[in-house]
Order: structure tokens, then C-alpha cells, then sequence
């Protein structure tokens, strides 16, 4: 398929200001542009139409937007709030809050050259649209070797790529040098990669020290520097759930932001799991570029390609549910509730790990590092099989865990009360016990 005159115009500017990055585009991201139809012929209708507006595909009644009485009274918002269409990229005034929150709470992006977030249907959505923009088969994508098996139905199985994998861990820290090492082999073989940064990590629960992050930025301008034009994703989906203070207390895309020509940075984060609203779908996607051309530019033409794919998939995000994250985010009082369930989960996890200090458990599995998020991992001993041992603890002892790969058993004690951390781990002791003989 021929690219059309609009994403043309959009590559034009990449090509002039940022070339690293029109590089990094897929062919399908080459392709995308944000058409002139419906939508924009609607904004601009909403925007001077002060008689009459006939432009979106919604029914209006006296004023307002149409609606059932009996759906209306679940709703305490204005029906402006809940039924209408949201704007492609999101509502207005969530996407400004935001950005205010993302500064608020990230020093280190406060001098950044950022593009505006743009709303997505969660994170999971953001991250499908980062393999629209940027993945053709064959391309590959670096993860620690403990990752979110999502990525591989989205970058492996819906975009075909080659996930190449290095370990998460090294003497007890993050393994900077192996993720450099990781980077430098890749460029061996390809012009570019996309980099997936997870932290809080999701299984294991571990977040870098301040000191690692720089690290990780110094890999990946290194890599950089070598030629490798990577696309750097900052999957935030737990921030903010940092249990000890020698963990990194920000986004390492604020670190990466604007750091090489090379290297496009993304933050994908979300009302999802720091608001605490799981089902709402509410997430956002922040672009950062690098280089010494018109980022404002670059960002604004990466917006529109991100926009198209929105529009040509889902066509926009929930309105009721943005419309509840912009009062929650105006809320007075919403700092404080958010500080009293972090705390909760805190002293969750501080309960979490004493109970595993006990030697009693020793014999059975050794504990990955953990100090964030939801979730914490062990690594059997024995010779006995996660996934067994999954099964078997589910049938006989009617508790619920998630294997990983042939050792690894993950527990979120995010779930379970300070009460019943002990009786989870003297369980899975148990039946790993029964298993082992």
C-alpha cells in the first residue's frame, strides 16, 4: 500500500527534525496519519458551530446529550461527562492533569522536552500501539529474562518480533552491565531494537537504586552512540509503589528523556494501578525524543500517527471513566487516600518479607529481591516444577499462585492480608514438601 499525502507530511517533518526516529517508525508506523474527516471536522464544529451542530454521531435532547433515565441515576456526573464521544487522543483536560501529576511526582522530567500524554485504554493498549508504531517482524524487542508474559502476545505473537532476553539480576542488583552487554549484541544484527523497561517489575516485584538507573541510561546512550536507534519503553504500570528508599522514587524516563538522537523514549503509566482503579481502562502515552531538531515538531507528528492508529482500532478511549480519573485528580483529599493504600501495601510487603526471613523455607527456594509493586518471586529448589507445584498447592490446599517458566512461583501479596502472608508461605512450604518427598 502506497503511503498517503498525510502520513507523508508527518514523515517529512521526522525526516527533518528527528531522522533517527523516522527510522525507528515501522512500516505500518510509516503508513499512519491522523485523517481530516469526521473528527477533526467535528472539533472544529464544536469549536465555532453557535447555532447548530450536525457533525458527530451522537443524539442530543434539550441540550444535552441524549440518554436512558434509568442508566443516568448510576452516575453522579454531568451527562456531558459520561456519554459523549472523548476526543481521539483523550480529554483535554486529563491529558494537561496528567502531565501536571507526572512532574509533580518525577523531578527529573520537569526540564525535559515532552509530548503532551496521550489517553490510551490502559497500558495494555499503550503498549500495542507502541507495536503498531515501531515493530516489524523480525525486529527485536530486549526484556529481562523475568517479564510480563503479556509482551509476548503483544510484541510476539500480534507483531511477530524476536524477543532477545538478558538476567534481571546480578549480586542482588539490577544487572546493568548485562543489559549493555544485551544492547551491543543486538546491534550487531539490527539497526534498531525496542527496549522494555519495567519497573516496578512485574513478576518479581524489584525496582533499581537511583544509582542502576543511571547506569541503565549510560547502557543505552552507549548502545546508542554505536548506531543502535532504540525505542526505549518505561512500562510503569505499578509507579509509585516504592517500599524502601534506596529504590529508585521516580520514572527512569525522566533519566532518558532527550538523552540521545538515537533513543526515543516513551512513559506508559495510568489511573490503572495508582489511582486504584483497575477496570476504569484509563492509561497514557508520553513520547520524549532526542536530538537537536524541532522536538515540539517531532512529538506533535508522532501524536498524530499515535492518534491514527487510536482512531483506525478502537477510535477513542472511554469518556465516563476519563471524565472520573479528572474529578479524582482534582480531589483534595485523593493524595492522601492513595498515600493510605500505599502504605498498606507497604507494610504488606514488610510482613511479606519477614516472614520469608525465617530459615525454615531455605531448603525449598531461594527469594528473588523485591522492594516495590504487587508481587515478589521465588526460585524452587529440589528439582520440583513450578507449575506443578502450582496445581498441586490449587487442588489439595485451595490456594492460588502463578508459575513462571519451570522455577519460578509468584505470589502476589498484594491480595492478601498481614494475616495471611504467614499461612501462604507455611502452605506452598507444604506442598512443595509433598512434592519434593
Amino acid at each position: 500500500m502506497s503511503i498517503l499525502p498525510l502520513a507523508v507530511e508527518l514523515n517529512t517533518v521526522l525526516e527533518s527534525e528527528a531522522p533517527a526516529v523516522l527510522d525507528m517508525l515501522s512500516d505500518l508506523g510509516k503508513r499512519l496519519y491522523f485523517p481530516k474527516g469526521i473528527i477533526s471536522q467535528g472539533a472544529e464544529a464544536k469549536a465555532k458551530a453557535n447555532r447548530f451542530n450536525a457533525t458527530i454521531g451522537i443524539a442530543t435532547e434539550g441540550g444535552v446529550p441524549m440518554h436512558l433515565a434509568s442508566l443516568n441515576e448510576l452516575f453522579a456526573m454531568d451527562p456531558g461527562e459520561v456519554y459523549p464521544y472523548a476526543p481521539t487522543a483523550g480529554r483535554p483536560e486529563l491529558r494537561e492533569l496528567w502531565r501536571a501529576k507526572q512532574l509533580e511526582e518525577n523531578p527529573s522530567m520537569r526540564d525535559k522536552a515532552l509530548g503532551m500524554p496521550i489517553v490510551t485504554s490502559a497500558l495494555t493498549h499503550g503498549l500495542g500501539l507502541v507495536g503498531d508504531l515501531f515493530i516489524n517482524p523480525g525486529d527485536p524487542v530486549v526484556l529481562p529474562e523475568h517479564f510480563w508474559g503479556n509482551y509476548n502476545l503483544t510484541f510476539g505473537v500480534r507483531n511477530q518480533c524476536e524477543i532477545e532476553t538478558y538476567p534481571l539480576y546480578c549480586e542482588g542488583g539490577f544487572n546493568s552491565s548485562g543489559l549493555g552487554q544485551k544492547l551491543l549484541e543486538v546491534g550487531e544484527k539490527s539497526s534498531k531494537a525496542v527496549v522494555v523497561l519495567n519497573f516496578p517489575n512485574n513478576p518479581t516485584g524489584y525496582t533499581p537504586t537511583a544509582e542502576a538507573a543511571v547506569e541503565i541510561r549510560e547502557a543505552i546512550v552507549a548502545a546508542a552512540e554505536a548506531g543502535l536507534r532504540q525505542v526505549v519503553v518505561c512500562d510503569d504500570a505499578y509507579f509509585g509503589l516504592f517500599f524502601e528508599d534506596n529504590c529508585l522514587q521516580e520514572s527512569i524516563f525522566g533519566y532518558l528523556a532527550n538523552c540521545h538522537p538515537n533513543v526515543l523514549a516513551i512513559k506508559l503509566d495510568g489511573a490503572t494501578k495508582e489511582l486504584f482503579s483497575w477496570g476504569f481502562r484509563v492509561g497514557c502515552l508520553s513520547y520524549a525524543a532526542g536530538g537537536s531538531g524541532d522536538l515540539d515538531a517531532v512529538h506533535t507528528a508522532l501524536e498524530k500517527k499515535t492518534m491514527g492508529s487510536i482512531r483506525g482500532g478502537i477510535s477513542n478511549s472511554p469518556n465516563t471513566t476519563q471524565s472520573a480519573v479528572v474529578r479524582l485528580l482534582k480531589n483534595p483529599e485523593a493524595a492522601a487516600q492513595r498515600k493510605e493504600k500505599r502504605d498498606i501495601l507497604c507494610a504488606r510487603a514488610n510482613r511479606t518479607r519477614e516472614v520469608l526471613d525465617n530459615g525454615k523455607f531455605s531448603d525449598a527456594w531461594d527469594v528473588y529481591p523485591f522492594n516495590s509493586g504487587y508481587f515478589m518471586c521465588v526460585k524452587l529448589k529440589g528439582g520440583v516444577d513450578a507449575e506443578e507445584l502450582r496445581v498441586h498447592l490449587l487442588d489439595k490446599y485451595g490456594i492460588g499462585v502463578i508459575s513462571s517458566g519451570s522455577t519460578d512461583i509468584r505470589v502476589a501479596f498484594s491480595c492478601l492480608e498481614e494475616g495471611q502472608v504467614e499461612e501462604v508461605f507455611d502452605t506452598l512450604l507444604q506442598a512443595w514438601t509433598d512434592l519434593a518427598g
